[in-house]
C-alpha cells in the first residue's frame, strides 16, 4: 500500500502522473471516492504521465473514452451512470480494453464489481471534500 497526501488538484494530478510513469500494458486502476473527490483530476494527471497532451474529461455519458498519443493508450471508463451492470459493459466489449495494449482507469468500479479483475490496482481518494486536502491510497 502506498499513501500520498495532496493539498491541491494540481498536486493530485502530479501524483497520478508519477504513478502512470511506472505502468505497463494491461494494468487496470480502479478509482474510488465520493463525488468531487478528484477521480477525474487523477485521470487527467495519469494521462499526462503517459504523455497524452489533449483534454481528458470524465466519460460519464459515454462510459468509455479512449486516449491515444502517449506512451500507452489509456482506456477511461466511468461507470457512475451504468444501468445495465455487467451486461451493459459486455455490450461495449469491455474485456477487449482491460486486456489490450494500454492502461485502463475505471471510475466508480463499485457499480459493476463482477467486471473488475482481482489483479486490478485500487486507488482510493479520500478527504474532507470541502477543501483541497486528499489522501490517495494505492493498493
Amino acid at each position: 500500500m502506498d499513501k500520498y497526501i495532496s493539498n491541491s488538484p494540481e498536486e493530485s494530478a502530479r501524483i497520478a502522473a508519477e504513478i502512470a510513469k511506472n505502468t505497463a500494458p494491461g494494468d487496470i486502476f480502479c478509482l474510488s471516492g465520493p463525488l468531487g473527490a478528484g477521480k477525474t483530476i487523477f485521470a487527467q494527471g495519469f494521462a499526462a504521465g503517459l504523455g497524452y497532451t489533449g483534454q481528458v474529461t470524465s466519460p460519464t455519458f459515454t462510459i468509455l473514452q479512449i486516449y491515444e498519443g502517449g506512451r500507452l493508450p489509456m482506456y477511461h471508463f466511468d461507470l457512475y451512470r451504468l444501468e445495465g451492470g455487467i451486461a451493459e459493459l459486455e455490450g461495449i466489449g469491455y474485456e477487449e480494453y482491460f486486456y489490450a495494449d494500454g492502461v485502463t482507469l475505471i471510475e466508480w468500479p463499485e457499480m459493476a464489481p463482477e467486471a473488475i479483475p482481482a489483479e486490478a490496482i485500487r486507488v482510493e481518494i479520500q478527504g474532507d471534500m470541502i477543501g483541497d486536502y486528499r489522501e490517495i491510497i494505492v493498493v
